[in-house]
């Protein structure tokens, strides 16, 4: 069987070769996806909000560079795990000495908006597992955050958004505990057109997560594996 190009992989292909503008873009959107995991993985490691926003800055300059892919080979499966590995040597090298006003050369390689990088790492309940645990978590939920967002992107586009927020929440749900009924007086519609609308939403949101893994892994054949990761990352410690 024969599987399609991943992001990931047409980085890798790319990182020892020639520049690829290609290559270059698909790195720019993963690591645009999923900034936020690391920073509250720097945050975690004792670094303040401040450095926590520099560091995670600087490190993408340097991936983006190139220069950061050299150590892809330990993990180059998976994206989520060369992420991390690559930020824990970059924390541990010279880079981390660096005065901040020098960090990323100044410019803002990753739009990471610190205000709300900082309000979101607040507001997390208390966590006594390892700052490495708590990143794999993070990244499980950014990207079910994401299938979310790029999903109700589409209702939009049809004008369905009250649709889509009044069913999101009952994505995980079973159907036999969804009120219906209540969906039915608040929406105008009928109780089988809500659940016809319900399942067509799952499937577009597990679709959705689908393609995001495989954006993430070298070969698809790995997407079920990291699916299985992805779930059981999100069940309680």
């Amino acid at each position: 069987m024969r599987f399609a190009t991943t992001r990931w992989s047409m980085v890798l292909a790319a990182a020892g070769g020639a520049t690829s503008k290609q290559a270059d873009r698909a790195l720019a959107e993963l690591c645009a996806g999923y900034w936020y995991p690391l920073y509250a993985y720097v945050r975690r490691r004792g670094y303040d909000a401040e450095d926590a926003r520099d560091l995670t800055q600087a490190f993408f300059a340097r991936l983006l560079e190139r220069r950061g892919l050299a150590s892809a080979d330990p993990a180059r499966g998976r994206f989520r795990s060369f992420l991390l590995t690559a930020m824990k040597n970059f924390l541990a090298s010279e880079w981390r000495r660096q005065a901040a006003g020098k960090r990323g050369g100044g410019a803002a390689i990753v739009s990471i908006d610190a205000a709300d990088a900082e309000q979101r790492y607040r507001s997390e309940p208390a966590d006594t597992r390892t700052p490495e645990a708590l990143y794999e978590r993070r990244w499980a939920l950014a990207l079910l955050e994401r299938a979310v967002a790029d999903v109700r992107r589409g209702y939009a586009r049809r004008g369905e958004t009250e649709l889509f927020d009044a069913l999101k929440a009952y994505l995980g749900i079973d159907a036999a505990a969804v009120p219906y009924g209540d969906l039915s007086l608040r929406l105008g519609r009928s109780e089988a057109a809500l659940r016809t609308a319900l399942s067509r939403l799952r499937a577009r949101w597990r679709t959705r997560v689908r393609e995001l893994v495989a954006e993430t892994v070298q070969d698809g054949r790995l997407v079920d594996d990291e699916l299985r990761d992805l779930l059981r990352l999100l069940s309680p410690p």
